[in-house]
């Protein structure tokens, strides 16, 4: 089968399209034919090995992980014998994180207990674009930031992936929304409902003297300090990713600040496909939709990685792999 093979960290230019043997499910697993996958930060980060700290899980010289790739869509091919609840013919859908990523390439192998079956009224390019965004902003804005209606909400890089599946969540609760991200991307922004948006060039959010009760960060750059001054009173901010160094002083330094001021900074260590039924139950009732930077064919993934690291992508860049 055809799949893109990392043999060094390095630059996605270093990636490589080659041919490796077709995989064969375990007992408790899967073979899923890949449709299409997507893009995600910790491609980024995986094919660079940077932040270092990704050298600790995935390799200190040279990567563990052969074959990125964490966003899925497909069908199932054949199912190992201890298999229950899936058969050959399902479409699904899922996050590869917790089990050995692999997504590009035309198949892989995965745990039963992983997948999710695909929402019958959306394509498989729109699927592969939801699960790691989509659980990151379901459980960043409602599980852990504990969104209330009447709220002024903030998300920080709304023209991503979690951006713009962020907006449609919150179009549920009765809130006020702004986005923030470069200037080419507040149009697209503002057709998704963001009530205001803001240039990140232009304008500091957090020096701009407005409050928020929730912030959803998608790319933490700033001191603690900085984002509790662009917090209400009790408000709460939940970062996703960004500058390790920023993300560990949020770990460290956000009980201290609540514990003076009220206001909560938390990290949110993602827990791969936990709420991706109710991700589901959302796209079949027609809540929300992905918006799709693509698709893109199969060849193109390594120049693909370096646009979305460049940050010039808009919504979820999806790739496609069988037809």
């Amino acid at each position: 089968m055809k799949a893109i093979l990392q043999k060094k960290y390095g630059q996605p230019s270093d990636l490589e399209i080659g041919v490796v043997e077709k995989p064969t499910p375990k007992d408790t697993e899967v073979l899923v034919k890949v449709k299409a996958a997507s893009i995600n930060d910790s491609d980024w980060g995986l094919i660079r090995g940077q932040p270092l700290v990704i050298r600790l899980f995935f390799g200190l010289r040279k990567p563990k992980i052969h074959i990125p790739g964490i966003d899925i869509s497909g069908t199932i091919e054949a199912v190992g014998s201890k298999v229950n609840s899936f058969k050959i013919g399902d479409e699904i859908y899922c996050d590869l994180t917790e089990c050995g990523f692999g997504g590009f390439a035309e198949y892989v192998c995965v745990p039963e207990n992983v997948l999710s079956k695909k929402p019958s009224n959306i394509s498989f390019i729109d699927a592969a674009a939801l699960p790691h965004a989509g659980i990151l902003a379901l459980q960043g804005l409602v599980d852990m930031g504990k969104v209330k209606s009447g709220q002024r909400v903030l998300i920080n890089g709304a023209g991503g992936g979690v951006g713009t599946l962020g907006i449609q969540i919150l179009k549920s609760y009765d809130v006020m929304v702004t986005g923030v991200d470069s200037g080419e991307k507040l149009d697209l922004m503002k057709s998704l409902g963001f009530d205001e948006v803001i240039d990140y060039k232009k304008v500091d959010f957090t020096a701009s003297g407005e409050k928020y009760d929730l912030i959803l960060d998608t790319k933490s750059t700033r001191s603690p300090i900085k984002y509790t001054r662009a917090l209400k009173k009790n408000g709460t901010y939940v970062t996703i990713g960004g500058w390790m160094n920023k993300l560990l002083e949020i770990f460290l330094l956000g009980p201290l600040i609540s514990l003076f001021t009220g206001k909560k900074l938390k990290v949110l260590f993602h827990q791969p496909n936990k709420g991706l039924d109710q991700l589901s139950s959302l796209v079949e009732a027609g809540q929300i939709k992905p918006v799709i930077d693509g698709p893109h064919p199969f060849d193109e993934i390594p120049r693909l990685i370096q646009y979305f690291g460049e940050g010039r992508h808009l919504g979820k860049v999806v790739v496609e792999i069988n037809q």
